[in-house]
């Protein structure tokens, strides 16, 4: 399928990129991560018009043409976010720009306001870098995991991943992802520019199918997360009614460790018939 773009209700369709076992992940990690795939030109002209508008919310760069087509619209960004979010893909209505003056402090760690926790995947957050961003430079760091349940912002919390990464690179988040702009010691302006995109249709498994992915034996994770993973994947694939867990050891804790007994407590059916 070649890229639909509907201008008057601002939607757009194409191909999904990802495959079941890419979607996983992003249930358990909450990020997608694209390193430099924004061509160096588009980041240059991205980087001139946020100079000529210095403004935290340059809401009218959707809207042109060149950024559409390039950013918005990348293949490789359109392709991943058409995966999670189903056909006819809501673009964004608003975009920040977490322009910042370097240096300065770090950040707390944060969840976006509004944020929704539970198995929904309604809409994404993106980051995008129009500028290479260094370690100096206080790159975003994110939690991975953290888009499962509500967690202390109170805390400085370890594990966070730091997003330096070369001009043009994108990160499709889940809007809940706790983050936090890093500490930076280098001088100049960072740009970083935040968007989301929207689902408008009820999700169904319809990405990159792999023949021998097994919902049943797939490794969720472990105690204290596998099941809200699971949840998050049964929901994308229109499967939610089926989600069935005991808790504990049962499925789908147990279900990722197959070696460990041989019948899944938990989802008294047996696997899901696909």
């Amino acid at each position: 399928m070649a890229m639909k773009l509907d201008r008057e209700n601002r939607t757009f369709d194409c191909d999904p990129t990802l495959t079941d076992t890419q979607v996983l992940e992003f249930c358990k990690q909450g990020t997608i991560v694209l390193e430099g795939v924004v061509p160096d030109e588009t980041n240059q002209r991205a980087c001139a018009y946020l100079d000529e508008h210095p403004t935290g919310e340059p809401s009218a760069i959707i809207h042109e043409d060149w950024f559409l087509e390039n950013v918005l619209l990348h293949p490789q960004v359109a392709g991943s976010v058409r995966s999670l979010l189903g056909s006819n893909v809501g673009l964004p209505v608003l975009m920040s720009n977490h322009r910042a003056k370097c240096p300065a402090p770090a950040q707390g760690w944060h969840h976006d306001g509004d944020s929704v926790f539970g198995p929904e995947v309604n809409y994404l957050q993106v980051f995008y870098y129009p500028q290479a961003v260094t370690p100096e430079m206080g790159p975003t760091e994110i939690l991975p995991g953290s888009h499962l349940a509500p967690t202390s912002q109170d805390t400085e919390w370890l594990g966070g991943r730091p997003m330096d990464s070369p001009a043009g690179s994108v990160f499709i988040t889940s809007y809940s992802v706790l983050h936090r702009k890093g500490e930076s010691t280098a001088s100049g302006i960072r740009n970083m520019l935040k968007w989301s995109y929207w689902r408008t249709v009820p999700p169904q498994r319809d990405w990159l199918i792999e023949p021998e992915f097994d919902s049943h034996t797939a490794n969720y994770g472990g105690h204290g997360s596998a099941r809200l993973v699971a949840h998050k994947f049964y929901w994308l694939c229109g499967k939610a009614h089926e989600f069935r867990t005991l808790g504990g050891q049962s499925w789908p804790y147990s279900g990722s460790q197959a070696n460990q007994i041989d019948k899944s407590y938990g989802f008294p059916s047996g696997p899901p018939q696909w």
